[in-house]
């Protein structure tokens, strides 16, 4: 798992290695890996480092101390490197031994403009993590002239715009090719807008992980194996995961289709849809063999693992009664799509999520967030999500580049697989569906005991596949539809799972 990290506890990290910090150690890690950065960058672009020309841009801070530093290295390697600098006062250190290795130091200005448009690559240490507020003067000028540049930009720790805690960018930002970031990931990196910002990010060991204090993470193919596990011999279809499924209406029978093939294709033990006489229950089991009908009240029927409601729903009274049904379930129930417009205008069925002792799952678009909760998203995504998920005590899913998935007792995950070819009609709908049938196996598995962490895990493994699928469908640059990204979620699947281990 990738780990993020808040800017205070970086700072607290690197206090607590108090002499690595004084004695110029951590400076110096962090500049070998900007020059390393640099140096892998110009040679897969250019083909070499010797007799490039790189130009620093100089802030008043420690993050034009690691630009500088990185600077004198490039200079040992044969390329030219050119600092600019954005206030009169800047990093002593930094400076002598960039200047000792042969570069050269400008003001801002017309000459140091000019150095900048014939730049092969340009270094960004003007802010760093601690900037948060719109950028002015000078340096605002620096971001600006870079708008037009056709050279490559690495940018140090943070790109300059960007606020390292949020993912906020201020009006004018550096707009990066590779992010070079420090300790452990900062959160502002991985969610949008930031995420736009950052391009590539690599994050450097400076030896300070051992003092970090995790506030997020993001999953890897490890962490995502976990909730996929082959079946053993001992299994059977009720050990494996039954999922309730409600969706589909007669404006939106897609929703349906969608939501049930990608519940199939979790390969749990049993998916049951639930026929609710709109004619919809007959073609969708005729598309889905496996799949069996079932007009049991949710809240009788012991054999679901989990509920997923909401696909296709219009707001009808029908669709409220569905919503109010499966939230009296002892099963985690996802509510997507129409149920969250059902649930952001009934206080009753609100006060029943937040009373509820089983999780449930939340999975607004941007949209649909705005109508379930009153903090502004401008406020950054992650405390928008956070906000919502202790307001109603639900998992909350976030949907968007950067998709949040942010648990009521605190936990958070960002998705970092997330494609553009997701941005589909009916990817919601696959998505849930999948969702819900990860989370029927773990309950199953658990014997229903699954918990609110347990849960937000799931629900973001659930999430990286999903995305996963996505690059599988647009792979080689075809054009992706629903259909083929839940088509492509058993490859997602295989990918990640470990070989049962079998003898003769």
């Amino acid at each position: 798992m990738i780990t993020l990290h808040e800017v205070a506890a970086i700072r607290a990290a690197e206090s607590a290695h108090e002499q690595e910090l004084n004695s110029g150690l951590l400076m110096q890690r962090a500049a070998h890996g900007v020059s390393v950065a640099v140096m892998n960058l110009l040679t897969e672009v250019l083909g070499k480092v010797t007799g490039t020309r790189v130009v620093i841009l100089v802030g008043p801070g420690n993050n034009g101390g690691d630009a500088m530093f990185a600077g004198a290295k490039l200079l040992r390697r044969g390329g030219r490197v050119i600092a600019v600098t954005a206030a009169e006062e800047f990093h002593t250190a930094g400076a002598e031994a960039l200047k000792l290795a042969g570069g050269l130091i400008l003001p801002w200005g017309q000459e140091a403009l000019d150095e900048l448009r014939s730049a092969d690559l340009v270094i960004d240490g003007l802010l760093g993590i601690g900037a948060r507020s719109e950028l002015t003067g000078c340096i605002l000028e620096i971001v600006r002239a870079t708008r037009n540049l056709h050279s490559m930009m690495v940018c140090v720790d943070v790109p300059t715009g960007v606020d390292a805690d949020t993912g906020i960018v201020a009006s004018e930002a550096i707009l990066a090719d590779r992010t070079v970031t420090f300790g452990g990931c900062k959160p502002g990196l991985v969610v949008t807008p930031g995420k736009e910002f950052a391009g590539e990010v690599q994050v450097v060991d400076i030896g300070i992980s051992d003092s970090l204090t995790i506030f997020g993470g993001c999953l890897d193919a490890a962490d995502v194996a976990y909730w996929v596990q082959e079946p053993i011999l001992s299994d059977h279809k009720y050990r494996r995961g039954v999922l309730g499924l409600i969706a589909g209406s007669a404006q939106y029978p897609g929703a349906a289709f969608l939501a049930t093939s990608s519940a199939v294709a979790a390969d749990i033990g049993m998916v049951e849809y639930f026929d609710r006489g709109d004619d919809l229950a007959k073609p969708v089991i005729a598309a889905h063999p496996p799949v069996v009908a079932t007009v049991a009240d949710p809240a009788t029927n012991e054999r679901v693992n989990a509920w997923v409601a909401g696909p296709g729903f219009t707001g009808s009274d029908e669709d409220y009664g569905a919503v109010a049904a499966v939230l009296r379930c002892s099963t985690p129930v996802v509510l997507d799509a129409g149920a969250l417009t059902i649930v952001a205008s009934s206080p009753e069925l609100q006060r029943v999520i937040l009373d509820r002792e089983f999780p449930t799952v939340l999975t607004p678009h941007e949209g649909e967030f705005s109508r379930l909760c009153d903090v502004p998203l401008s406020g950054g995504r992650i405390a928008a999500a956070k906000s919502l998920a202790k307001q109603l005590r639900a998992v909350v899913v976030l949907k968007g580049a950067g998709t949040i998935i942010a648990g009521p007792d605190g936990s958070l995950y960002v998705d970092l697989l997330g494609t553009p070819a997701l941005a589909t009609a009916g990817s919601g709908d696959v998505l849930a569906g999948f969702m819900g049938s990860l989370l029927s196996a773990a309950a199953a598995q658990s014997q229903g005991e699954i918990n609110q962490a347990g849960a937000t895990e799931v629900v973001a493994a659930a999430v990286w596949l999903h995305s996963q699928a996505g690059r599988i469908a647009a792979h080689g640059g075809y054009p992706v539809s629903a259909a083929q990204i839940a088509a492509a979620l058993p490859a997602a699947v295989a990918a990640v799972r470990r070989p049962t281990r079998m003898s003769l």
